[in-house]
């Protein structure tokens, strides 16, 4: 019972430390040395694939060794900061590829306050269409002033 707690807070622990490991890789990576990658998505019009995607297959190489390792060791640690990465992979997706930029057109616009607030520091991050002086570099924490910016124009509908 008990290392099935330890699991589970290795996988939680994973998912949120995954959060500043995007913030920083997107920071300083893609908007650094691997802008040719990324530079596409900060596009007005972009297509359906972008070589932004490559991220995808990047991201998922780490959570895939430590699956086969893992697995391979008796399901021991390995697997479950694996399944961390995997499920912070598929919360990123979710949120920034369906709800965000609406690549599939799977959800509508939300009244959440949750949504409202992401979306909108992901439009203060995509306002910079070159590789300098961005803001909002997290995907599922957003910035106090967004919170706050979101509660006033809620209030302001109201």
């Amino acid at each position: 019972m008990i290392s099935w707690i330890i699991y589970l807070l290795i996988t939680t622990g994973t998912f949120i430390f995954m959060e500043g490991v995007a913030w920083f890789t997107h920071k300083f990576v893609m908007h650094g040395i691997l802008w040719v990658l990324h530079k596409d998505h900060h596009q007005k019009k972009p297509h359906f694939f972008e070589k932004n995607d490559a991220f995808f297959l990047i991201f998922a190489t780490p959570s895939i060794l430590l699956f086969f390792f893992g697995a391979r060791n008796g399901f021991n640690w390995m697997f479950y900061i694996g399944l961390g990465i995997l499920l912070y992979g598929i919360a990123y997706f979710t949120i920034h590829d369906i709800v965000i930029h609406q690549r599939f057109k799977w959800f509508s616009r939300s009244n959440n306050s949750y949504i409202k607030t992401i979306v909108r520091a992901h439009k203060m991050h995509h306002k910079h269409l070159d590789k300098h002086h961005g803001e909002s570099f997290g995907m599922l924490f957003a910035a106090r002033k967004y919170w706050q910016k979101s509660q006033k124009s809620k209030n302001e509908a109201l």
